[in-house]
């Protein structure tokens, strides 16, 4: 459940170049919908070669490990594999550039590296807070099941009167503590948090594993191991004498809503949950119309959007139906799939000479271990179980995680397994970052100027102040 382009750019790896003059630091920015996205590459020789890692300053990541990379008469080819995405540019020796461009799968952006840093700038939002009438503390949560450490902020009203404690979980791709959408300037679980803490509740929160302060391999872990991650935030709370009695919640978005019944279902700790705009559909049916969504969004010809529907059904499927074996068990059948479904395309589709390479890219990106894992999920295995109180928020205009059959998935799920304190709440107008909209297209995200919209702020807490 991608929100935007920018949050899959977060996941690159690799610059790995073969000249002495490439050494040192290389500064760029992506232009996603009007947006930058900078980035800089760090790059160090070695023996055999050159080594680097990569920084998103925007975003408040460093040292990402880079992959595979090449540089043969003055071009550089850079290769995230398992994400699919290819940087391939002309190393310009006078103008001390480099000139390419990015590709992932069919979308392509030029991508221009050079030795001089653009200071970046956060602009705050109208929602971002301006000050904290509450206290905050910087925490370490220790998961030991996967031998990692989780930074993360800690947030108490001033008086010590909560009776309840939530813990933030985000949505999918690499995010830091809050939830921060870098390309369009906005931070939502920053303002989620606010809110909660003014309303006397006590919250929370923390990087991914691998982004910002937080160890560990982000591009290694599935939504289980991100499970896992809640369940330390949970024996951290468990273990601090001062927030013994509070009653726990969790709160997750997107992948996040997912995320908060697997862990509500193993995990009596938990005692209520909160869903804002997660799946209650199985993942590839979920994902069948993130795609028509998107390809209607970008007016996409006819001929091409059913026939890139048609793939991700059948891909989805295959996936699905073989989760239990293993990439090498798989792929050659996958790779039969995907050529067929390559030639159906226009002959003004793409560069057929590429085509190769498009489906070597396409498959790198479905074998790996995030997605498979997440393709083939059920929510409503894991509803079915969830005991405590649940509220599932979705708006209206969602075009990412839509929001009829989502929140009838979670409703069947929670009445099939005789949930008797749930509520489900369509809200009207609303896109899938809570934003008042127009649309719900992702385009329109960096466009609108509040973060998270005041109805669903408040039907939130009013909801948590009927818990008993």
């Amino acid at each position: 459940m991608k929100k935007i382009f920018s949050q899959l750019f977060l996941l690159f790896t690799s610059v790995n170049l073969s000249a002495q003059s490439v050494e040192g630091e290389w500064y760029g920015a992506l232009e996603i919908q009007k947006t930058k996205l900078h980035i800089v590459f760090h790059i160090k020789k070695t023996g055999t070669g050159f080594s680097g890692t990569m920084d998103s300053p925007d975003q408040g990541v460093n040292g990402i490990g880079m992959d595979s990379t090449s540089f043969e008469h003055n071009r550089l080819v850079i290769e995230a594999k398992k994400l699919g995405m290819r940087y391939a540019a002309a190393y310009d020796t006078g103008a001390h550039e480099l000139n390419g461009v990015f590709r992932q799968s069919k979308m392509e952006f030029p991508l221009v590296l050079k030795r001089t840093k653009e200071e970046v700038k956060v602009v705050r939002r109208a929602q971002d807070p301006v000050d904290f009438p509450y206290n905050q503390e910087e925490v370490a949560i220790d998961n030991r099941k996967d031998s990692l450490t989780l930074a993360g902020t800690l947030t108490m009203p001033k008086d010590h009167k909560a009776d309840k404690i939530v813990i933030l979980i985000t949505g999918s791709g690499p995010q830091n503590r809050n939830e921060e959408i870098v390309s369009i300037n906005h931070r939502p679980f920053l303002v989620w948090s606010d809110w909660l803490t003014r309303h006397g509740i006590a919250v929370l929160r923390y990087d991914d594993r691998g982004i910002g302060s937080s160890t560990g391999k982000f591009n290694k872990a599935t939504s289980a191991g991100f499970a896992n991650d809640v369940t330390a935030a949970i024996d951290f709370i468990k273990s601090r004498k001062d927030l013994e009695g509070l009653k726990i919640g969790l709160i997750g978005h997107s992948e996040g809503g997912m995320i908060a019944p697997m862990v509500a279902a193993r995990d009596k700790r938990v005692a209520f949950i909160v869903l804002l705009a997660g799946p209650g559909e199985p993942i590839d049916e979920l994902m069948v119309q993130q795609i028509a969504f998107s390809q209607s969004g970008a007016d996409a010809p006819k001929n091409i959007a059913d026939v890139n529907i048609e793939t991700s059904k059948l891909a989805y499927s295959f996936l699905k139906k073989n989760a239990g074996k293993t990439n090498k068990e798989i792929e050659p059948e996958l790779r039969k799939i995907l050529h067929e479904q390559l030639a159906k395309y226009p002959p003004d589709a793409f560069d057929k000479t590429k085509g190769d390479e498009i489906l070597d890219n396409e498959i790198k990106s479905y074998l790996g271990v995030w997605f498979r894992y997440f393709i083939a999920f059920i929510p409503a295995d894991y509803l079915g179980k969830v005991k405590c109180p649940v509220l599932a928020l979705n708006g209206t205009l969602d075009k990412q995680v839509s929001c009829k059959e989502n929140l009838d998935g979670i409703d069947a799920a929670l009445k099939k397994g005789k949930n008797k304190n749930f509520e489900i709440v369509p809200l009207q107008g609303l896109n899938h970052l809570f934003q008042k909209a127009e649309t719900g297209d992702p385009g329109e995200y960096g466009n609108i100027e509040e973060t998270v919209n005041p109805v669903a702020l408040n039907k939130v807490t009013e909801w948590l102040g009927k818990l008993k």
